[in-house]
């Protein structure tokens, strides 16, 4: 079992996260980021597996979910931004912290993948691992459910959250509530990211991801109605100084009918991705280069 705890972000607030020890000496320490609206506990079995390899896993709660959820979201100031400038930061320092000496890597899914550029503390990480990671910029959904999910995602999110003063996506069956900056922010995000902030902060936003330089694998899978070529490109774009290689796999290649968005963290990737993933995260090599080409973006 996990070893339950706080971490403590700048500005005070307090995330619920899980610390997976291993039996002996760590390898090296592994921080999973969540993607939007989804509790740390869904990757438990993949930060288990992680564990059983030699890795000191964290897994956490972004600030107004799951266990780091406040009593009511209603009133509640939190960004998306928040997520990345605060929460994955707070990540990073206690992991660094906790071990100076061994390799850090950091494994994102969708949104987690994308926002440490907006941490100071990226900078600490040795090498990340993004899965499907994008910012939901929606002209970059699927083509064949781009109008579906703009109606649901930039429609009548937005609306739910004007009217509850949070998003009540538990209710409505579409992941967990989230605070209404977090529902604006994606509701409302422009193709640029630094153009949903106030002019004052895009410098710094952009330096940010900038600064980050390690290597880094962006994985994505073909039947991802978020992560397309075009939505993982444009997220790739502001890592300008990262060490990138980018491959898309089929449900095919991974044994699969199906894989989207959300698949390839269940149990059953456990001899499949799970264990692939093991070549980037132990060694820094990608271990599907012989069997996957880097999609292409003519957009982008």
């Amino acid at each position: 079992m996990p070893k339950p705890l706080f971490l403590h972000c700048r500005d005070g607030y307090p995330l619920a996260g899980q610390l997976w020890l291993p039996a002996g000496q760590p390898l090296g320490s592994v921080i999973v980021s969540s993607a939007t609206g989804v509790q740390s506990r869904y990757y438990a079995k993949y930060a288990g597996f992680l564990r059983e390899r030699g890795y000191a896993v964290l897994t956490y709660d972004y600030r107004g979910i799951g266990g780091s959820r406040p009593a009511s979201l209603r009133g509640v100031t939190i960004r998306w931004r928040d997520w990345g400038d605060l929460d994955f930061d707070a990540a990073v320092r206690w992991m660094r912290q906790r071990d100076p000496e061994r390799p850090l890597v950091a494994i994102g899914h969708s949104i987690g993948g994308f926002l440490p550029g907006f941490a100071v503390a990226a900078t600490e990480v040795d090498r990340f691992l993004s899965v499907g990671a994008q910012y939901a910029y929606w002209r970059d959904y699927a083509a064949s459910q781009r109008l579906q999910m703009f109606a649901k995602w930039h429609l009548c999110m937005p609306a739910m959250t004007a009217l509850f003063g949070y998003f009540p996506g538990r209710r409505l069956g579409w992941l967990e509530d989230l605070p209404a900056g977090v529902a604006r922010e994606w509701a409302f995000r422009r193709a640029r990211l630094e153009q949903s902030y106030p002019a004052h902060e895009r410098a710094e936003v952009l330096q940010r991801f900038a600064a980050v330089n390690a290597p880094m694998l962006a994985v994505s899978v073909s039947d991802d109605e978020y992560g397309t070529p075009a939505a993982i490109a444009r997220g790739l774009a502001y890592y300008r100084n990262a060490q990138i290689q980018q491959v898309q796999l089929s449900p095919a290649a991974l044994g699969m009918e199906q894989v989207g968005h959300f698949d390839l963290f269940r149990e059953h990737h456990r001899d499949g991705f799970w264990k692939a993933s093991l070549g980037w995260v132990q060694h820094g090599r990608n271990p599907w280069s012989d069997e996957a080409q880097p999609a292409a973006c003519e957009a982008c």
